[in-house]
């Protein structure tokens, strides 16, 4: 049996997954990435082999993504964070034709042909308004943390308005809010659907198409996932559990066992 290691290293959290021949997940496991890029990615590396009960020396193939995708030194293949999530995301929903990532830098909004191959894409701009670093930004200012967005969001009854399209000035809405006795949980919400509008914006400007597959750090708290779901007016695929952040490094696991196959075909060609 050959194994495969997909590491996605990202700019909050690296990710790790590893494939049987089979296609079947035998482990996976994250860390924060924090500045040392080189030592996260072997760390998670070896963390994920190991909870697959082998070493990293057991591993036939590497792929990494992400932003720190090219600071691996034990990979054997680097692939773009777009290929990586459309391959991942088609692995969980075959029908797969949009597939829109959150995370914790960036929103990326893509478009797939019939072979999961990205046709159209779009990345947020540069500003943290359109990421989760603006919801742990939002929600830190108000004296939580990461954790309690998700019991948060449950409590909220209405949302207020948040529509700084900067970081900075939608932080000074969230002070003008609390200032005014707005409930911190309202406010949450209110950051969740300025996140949603400029999702939405992207998938408009890829003319994106049904059906939606939504991945990425974000899709933890399902709020997100059903406050867009009623925007589209659609149903949307959402992978269960905390598979949303190990979608990427799943696409790379898998195109791990298609790149194995090329070779061994090839070699046998080749006698």
């Amino acid at each position: 049996m050959q194994y495969t290691l997909g590491l996605d290293v990202g700019s909050t959290y690296t990710k790790g997954v590893i494939l049987d021949e089979n296609y079947d997940m035998i482990a996976r496991y994250m860390e924060p990435t924090g500045a040392r890029l080189q030592q996260v990615a072997r760390s998670v590396a070896e963390t994920t082999a190991e909870k697959a009960g082998m070493q990293l020396d057991d591993i036939a193939y590497v792929i990494t993504t992400g932003f720190g995708r090219h600071q691996v030194d034990f990979r054997d293949v680097q692939v773009t964070d777009l290929t990586a999530s459309a391959r991942g995301a088609t692995l969980l929903f075959p029908k797969t034709q949009t597939v829109l990532d959150i995370g914790g830098q960036t929103m990326k909004a893509s478009r797939l042909d019939e072979a999961a191959k990205v046709q159209t894409f779009r990345l947020n701009d540069k500003c943290a308004s359109g990421t989760g670093a603006f919801l742990e930004k939002t929600v830190r200012y108000m004296g939580y943390q990461t954790s309690d967005i998700g019991p948060l969001l449950k409590l909220s009854k209405e949302r207020v308005p948040i529509s700084g399209v900067c970081a900075v000035f939608a932080e000074s809405e969230v002070i003008n809010h609390l200032s005014n006795g707005v409930p911190p949980e309202d406010i949450m919400f209110g950051a969740i659907y300025s996140l949603i509008d400029r999702s939405l914006q992207l998938l408009r400007r890829i003319k994106a198409t049904e059906e939606y597959t939504l991945i990425g750090g974000i899709l933890r708290w399902e709020t997100m996932a059903n406050v867009l779901q009623e925007r589209l007016q659609t149903t949307v695929n959402v992978p269960p559990g905390d598979m949303p952040q190990f979608t990427a490094a799943l696409g790379c696991a898998w195109l791990g066992q298609r790149r194995l196959r090329k070779l061994a075909k090839m070699e046998s060609h080749a006698h």
